[in-house]
């Protein structure tokens, strides 16, 4: 084996991990969205920019709102899921690089004053912090529901404003009854690597 990690450790973030669509009533707390943030905000990203804003659905009322801009398929276990995280990525992200890149802070200046850049390089890297969530929220031992399938433009009228745009929403909690869908196939590595 090539891998320093050890087998169980790759089992829980990766191999035997997968998409919950159901959850047990058991709350997902504050300390441990936090753990799981404190852990995930050491990914690597391009100018140490951090992007990604999480918003917790944690209110009867909020839920409701949220739920309405749901796909259908994934109304009912939005709505029932312990915990709900809005990701979004933060187009005005650059005002933080020159606290989060001491050594050059006139990043800021030279690569992102036009609004463009700046709205793709929040997509990208935030995308990339998304990713690290949900590996955290695995790591925490807890379960993950990525949803993109939802009203983008409705969520963001609801939850956010025009400096955030919205990445998906991501059920977390113990895993419930029937949580799992059978494993779906992946590619092969000769499929997806190419040696030049």
């Amino acid at each position: 084996m090539s891998l320093v990690l050890d087998a169980a450790a790759q089992d829980l973030l990766f191999r035997e991990a997968r998409t919950a669509n159901s959850f047990s009533d058991e709350p997902v707390t504050d300390e441990q969205v936090q753990a799981i943030y404190d852990l995930v905000k050491y990914g690597p990203t391009a100018f140490n920019q951090t992007p990604l804003r999480i918003t917790l659905v944690r209110s009867a009322e909020a839920r409701e709102r949220l739920v309405k801009h749901m796909a259908e398929g994934n109304q009912a276990k939005t709505a029932a899921a312990p915990l709900v995280a809005i990701l979004a990525a933060d187009n005005e992200f650059h005002e933080e690089l020159p606290a989060l890149l001491p050594h050059f802070p006139q990043a800021k200046d030279l690569f992102f004053t036009e609004r463009p850049a700046r709205e793709h390089s929040a997509l990208v890297n935030a995308a990339l912090q998304a990713a690290y969530f949900i590996v955290g929220v695995r790591a925490a031992g807890l379960a993950a529901g990525p949803m993109t399938g939802l009203d983008f433009a409705g969520l963001q009228k609801e939850f956010l404003d025009d400096d955030h745009t919205p990445l998906m929403v991501i059920n977390i909690g113990k895993p419930g009854e029937n949580a799992w869908f059978p494993r779906s196939p992946r590619l092969d590595f000769d499929q997806v690597v190419t040696t030049v």
